[in-house]
């Protein structure tokens, strides 16, 4: 039946990998999970790339209505099939062919295409490089503060203190991890009051508080007291392996 779940998740502790247990969260699902851990490459594995071909996480698998498994990759397209799948009484969406169903695809494929790419470029130039490149660094940086000021400036709008309507949909959801490490990728979250207010907004969500800690400890709280060389010094421990996955890549 539609309304049952077989729902397995693959992911980690990133601002994509936890989109979809923030979703599970909110929905009241229940769903098995499995670490991936990115710095032993376990996503190119065999096993997971017959779920994700593209050996990225998050990924999902479930039983569909027909009774065969479905395999779901990419976070926006597994958060998609949750809402459309399991949120009956839209508690985090809208009927689908509304103006706000419509609005919440406008900020979700935003922040597919704009926000994660752009911060996600600021995090490697800025902490990952094997060199400082000023120009890549400030070339992010200022993509990433553009994105986060057009955030800042429609929540200043908002009546509901959300992106969409009166209530917290996906496009709130896929954006809050990538808002709330602002400061580990280099970015003042000060110099946006409305947006910072946001974060902290969603913090009081009970889904949101359990999902975001899926499948390890979230380093938002721990991120706000660490200093710039606490930064580097964490970069540096993980610049091997991301550099040396990224090489296996390009064979």
């Amino acid at each position: 039946m539609a309304d049952q779940s077989d729902i397995h998740l693959y992911t980690a502790q990133t601002p994509n990998g936890i989109k979809a247990s923030i979703v599970l969260e909110e929905l009241g699902l229940k769903y098995k999970v499995s670490a991936i851990d990115l710095s032993k490459n376990t996503q190119k594995e065999p096993w997971f790339l017959d779920i994700n071909p593209n050996g990225r996480i998050p990924a999902l698998t479930d039983t569909f209505t027909d009774g065969k498994p479905i395999r779901l990759f990419e976070s926006a397209s597994i958060m998609q099939y949750l809402v459309d799948r399991y949120d009956k009484d839209h508690k985090i969406s809208y009927p689908h062919g509304s103006r706000e169903y419509y609005e919440v695809n406008s900020w979700l494929m935003w922040q597919m295409g704009g926000l994660g790419p752009m911060q996600g470029q600021l995090n490697h130039f800025n902490r990952y490089a094997p060199a400082k490149i000023q120009y890549g660094i400030d070339r992010y940086k200022g993509e990433t503060r553009r994105l986060y000021r057009t955030m800042e400036n429609e929540l200043k709008k908002s009546k509901s203190g959300y992106l969409v309507g009166d209530r917290c949909t996906l496009a709130d959801i896929a954006s809050w991890g990538w808002v709330a490490v602002a400061k580990s990728s280099g970015v003042d979250i000060d110099e946006f009051p409305t947006l910072k207010a946001w974060v902290e907004r969603m913090l009081k969500r009970p889904g949101l508080e359990k999902g975001r800690q899926v499948p390890s400890t979230h380093p938002y709280e721990n991120i706000q007291a660490m200093t710039e060389e606490d930064f580097e010094k964490k970069a540096a421990e993980n610049r091997e392996w991301i550099l040396k996955g990224m090489k296996e890549e390009q064979k």
